[in-house]
């Protein structure tokens, strides 16, 4: 029976071609525009970390100073919660050097070099790279191909030494194990001495600092790199300094810039820790608590205590990662659907009114008022799967767009899931059958009685 009110249905879209193909094209314009901002959404507020949510932690400290002699703005890199995405490199020395106070810690923060081979098969080119405490594989549960992370002394002195990911070893030793190879960062040689599963969670939870989607490195660098003269020269994301004294300015020199960034107020680090149950957390913010009096004591601190412990779902919202404006719009694309929706109820309602004759006929000829209704609705629900068809095209096109205003980061992940192209069609199935309803029930009641008089 579904087979033939499906060939009714097309007869009846052939016979009426042009309110049809209005019709279609109603739904396909309102799917395609809301489908576009809902990919959007979906895209950016896809949460890579989401198995270790509740576990792991984004460490923030309160940076508003009591102090009217501070001067440093740190607007720039503040969270939703007005306090900023960084730490010290004070507090967090403090906090590697006691690695008793949790499980697993990991401090970050991005350089960029010049990638080459010894052997100059490479052409060079700048790289991102991440500099990370060795607890940060673990931590974020990044598997290890071959060889393994470097020791605890990497983490405190420059040692040359790097773990490369799976996509970076295909592109420099042909996916070979490729430990105790070296590699060239600034013309200076490093060994590798593992090679790990890519990390490519998008967008980048574990570092926001450059953006949504600009966090994602292919090398890793010990945390002893801190200690390079050329730190400020290679260091790539934000830093934001308070000074202690009115006057106060940043020294110009490379060796004092350094000296300066490691021993003074000024926030760069991005620092995760894992906390697997309420008593961990307990003991872990009751150490930050004595660290703070301590380091007020001295003057380091001169603001009240305060922390937030973020899950990396809470840290996507508090980034603003989905802004504001993507919501708005987002709810007026759907707004502008249910407009469509309400323009294809008028256009269905007149094409099948037109019909009204003839289904009065198949009422007088025996027909059920459900079969006229399912006939109907069947009619509807095919211009949908049209319609939807063609929104999913439409919708690729708002997307291209969109990636031609975006950032270079953000307009790489810009793309349609099959999840997202199959609730493209679902949402065009849904919305003809909710322009069908009120039209399919009216011309189900047609009286015979009337058309035969026409006749």
């Amino acid at each position: 029976m579904f087979g033939y009110y499906l060939q009714l249905a097309w007869r009846s879209i052939r016979r009426a071609p042009i309110i049809s193909s209005l019709m279609v094209l109603t739904l396909a314009v309102g799917v395609a525009v809301s489908m576009t901002m809902v990919t959007l959404q979906h895209v950016m507020s896809n949460n890579g970390l989401a198995e270790r949510n509740g576990q792991i932690f984004a460490l923030q400290l309160n940076n508003t100073s009591d102090d009217t002699g501070a001067t440093g703005d740190l607007s720039q890199d503040t969270t939703s919660n007005a306090m900023s995405r960084s730490l010290t490199y004070r507090t967090v020395s403090t906090l590697l050097d006691n690695p008793d106070i949790a499980p697993r810690q990991a401090a970050m923060f991005s350089m960029q070099y010049v990638l080459t081979l010894p052997e100059g098969d490479l052409s060079p080119a700048e790289e991102l790279i991440r500099t990370t405490s060795r607890d940060f594989f673990a931590l974020f549960g990044v598997p290890f191909i071959y060889g393994e992370v470097w020791d605890a002394k990497a983490d405190n002195e420059i040692t040359p030494v790097v773990v490369i990911d799976n996509s970076m070893n295909q592109r420099l030793f042909n996916g070979e194990n490729s430990v105790g190879r070296q590699l060239l960062l600034d013309d200076v040689p490093y060994q590798v001495v593992g090679v790990v599963q890519d990390f490519m969670p998008k967008p980048s939870v574990q570092d926001l600092s450059m953006g949504a989607f600009g966090g994602n490195r292919h090398i890793y660098l010990p945390f002893g790199t801190v200690q390079t003269p050329n730190l400020l020269h290679n260091m790539k994301g934000t830093l934001s300094c308070q000074f202690q004294q009115q006057g106060a300015e940043f020294p110009q020199e490379r060796q004092a810039m350094r000296e300066f960034i490691l021993n003074n107020r000024c926030y760069w680090l991005q620092y995760w820790v894992e906390l697997p149950d309420q008593q961990a957390r307990d003991k872990y913010v009751a150490f930050l608590s004595a660290y703070f009096d301590q380091q007020k004591s001295n003057g380091f601190f001169t603001q009240r205590f305060g922390y937030a412990l973020s899950t990396p779902a809470q840290w996507l919202q508090l980034n603003n990662v989905v802004s504001t404006d993507t919501k708005i719009i987002t709810w007026l694309a759907l707004v502008f659907l249910l407009v469509c929706i309400i323009n294809a109820v008028a256009l269905v309602l007149a094409k099948l009114l037109k019909q009204a004759p003839e289904a009065g006929m198949r009422r007088a000829l025996g027909a059920s008022k459900t079969a006229i209704f399912s006939q109907s609705l069947i009619e509807t629900l095919l211009i949908g799967v049209l319609g939807g068809v063609i929104g999913i095209g439409l919708s690729q096109l708002g997307l291209l767009l969109l990636r031609l205003l975006l950032a270079k980061e953000d307009a790489a992940v810009l793309h349609s899931d099959w999840l997202m192209l199959g609730f493209t069609v679902l949402m065009a199935v849904v919305a003809s059958i909710l322009a069908g309803l009120y039209p399919a029930w009216r011309i189900s009641y047609a009286q015979p009685a009337k058309y035969l008089n026409q006749k």
